[in-house]
């Protein structure tokens, strides 16, 4: 199959070509078979070491088949060396721990495990992932495991968590396709960058097809991982019961891996929070499961002023970001949310009233804080409360700025009145939240409204 059957194209083949080429610097690789351009020529002998000096020669050309296919590397991916780290982060991984108990034992989570198919050219891939991006091995596998937990406790089957536990291992295998530069915390992303990040699940669902040997339903979870029971997520924005079942539980076990290895700082509570505040976008028979496994983080005696410091922070840029689309409004004819030209600015403004609403219903919205200070100055439990609504709230904020410069129109295509406002918003919030980027796109965190 050649690479554009596979679903990977030449513009974004140079990032995988890259990480494999670099690999070779550390990690014995040499092709297993010649390699070949789509013309038919030769470009590398069966036998060759692999070396980053090869990536200049590959990068030139569209290759018959995909590289992976021509080449061995040692140490591959396998079920034991798969099987040996799940066992480690179920012992260092609190939330893990958790969830072993609550299934019984660690045997039976990691069963499913057992029964992987791992092809080569799908071994290699997670052998690149393993070398270049341990971060997003590691996270891969965590995912696996929260999702075999959700099923087995949802009623599923040990056969029935082999095909999610498959999807949820091969769930980013697209990002390997993907300048890792744009996963850089530092690194704001363009417009164009954040369509091409958004994609990954597309990529890793055409990966996982071009295998051939894994079913429609595993390649249709791999594409729904980021959607949302509400209809909010991506790529394909539908909702509720049209999301697989697999898919389902895909989605949840993202956000819930996503907490507890972005946050040191009271994951379970903001992640209790987070999915009670916006319990549409994630199904409840699910989260059900994850509940009663989180717990109140908050120490006793926890030093009030920088919670004081950030609470009072987190109002002014809420306060800001939500002032500043009503001042942009002032400008709109009457009835504009009507106007075919409107979609995009009037799916923010729907966006920025629900997250209001939410705020109000918690009692966190910055019109109804403006002497808490004074009421909870000696109160560190309330103030940790507030100030983790308030921290939520501009996750939130921030996931509608990505969703809404993921909507706004290419720049030589111009745009309507209402899209330079929705434009000047978010370069105004952009300046609220200075160190938001590429990361918080992709750890789960990104369609929580």
């Amino acid at each position: 199959m050649s690479q554009n059957a596979a679903g990977v194209g030449h513009a974004t083949d140079v990032h995988f070509l890259r990480a494999v080429t670099d690999m070779a610097e550390h990690t014995n690789v040499v092709t297993g078979d010649a390699i070949y351009t789509d013309k038919g020529m030769k470009l590398v002998d069966k036998g060759t070491r692999v070396d980053s000096r090869l990536y200049d020669r590959l990068v030139m050309h569209k290759l018959r088949d995909p590289i992976d296919n021509s080449l061995v590397a040692d140490s591959l991916v396998d079920i034991a060396s798969l099987l040996a780290l799940a066992r480690q982060q179920c012992e260092q991984v609190d939330m893990l721990s958790r969830m072993v108990k609550s299934v019984g034992d660690v045997e039976r989570l990691l069963a499913p495990l057992k029964g992987l198919l791992l092809p080569p050219a799908i071994a290699f891939k997670l052998t690149v992932m393993r070398e270049q991006r341990s971060e997003l091995f590691q996270h891969s596998l965590q995912m696996a495991l929260v999702s075999i937990f959700l099923a087995l406790k949802n009623g599923w089957t040990e056969r029935e968590c082999v095909p999610l536990t498959t999807a949820a291992l091969l769930h980013d295998v697209g990002m390997l396709y993907m300048d890792p530069a744009w996963t850089d915390p530092e690194h704001r992303l363009s417009g164009e960058e954040r369509k091409h990040l958004v994609a990954h699940s597309v990529t890793a669902m055409l990966v996982v097809r071009s295998t051939e040997l894994y079913s429609r339903a595993v390649e249709i979870a791999v594409l729904e991982h980021h959607e949302r029971m509400d209809g909010t997520g991506y790529p394909r924005g539908i909702k509720g019961d049209a999301i697989s079942p697999m898919g389902q539980v895909l989605l949840l076990a993202e956000v819930v891996s996503a907490f507890f290895e972005k946050f040191t700082d009271m994951p379970g509570q903001r992640l209790s929070l987070m999915l009670r505040m916006n319990h549409k976008s994630y199904p409840s028979n699910l989260v059900h499961q994850i509940l009663p496994l989180l717990y109140d983080e908050i120490s006793p005696g926890q030093p009030l002023e920088p919670l004081q410091a950030e609470f009072s922070h987190s109002i002014t840029a809420l306060e800001a970001a939500l002032g500043k689309w009503t001042e942009l409004k002032r400008d709109f004819p009457v009835q504009w949310q009507q106007m075919p030209d409107a979609q995009a600015a009037a799916l923010l403004d729907f966006s920025l009233a629900q997250l209001q609403k939410q705020l109000a219903e918690a009692g966190s919205h910055p019109s109804q804080q403006v002497h808490v200070l004074t009421y909870l100055k000696d109160d560190a439990l309330g103030m940790s409360e507030l100030t983790l609504v308030n921290r939520e709230a501009l996750w939130q904020l921030q996931t509608i700025m990505n969703d809404c410069l993921r909507r706004r129109p290419a720049p030589d295509h111009g745009g309507s009145m209402f899209d330079v406002a929705a434009v000047d918003w978010c370069e105004a919030c952009a300046q609220l939240m200075p160190h938001a980027g590429a990361a918080e796109m992709h750890s789960g965190k990104q369609s929580l409204n």
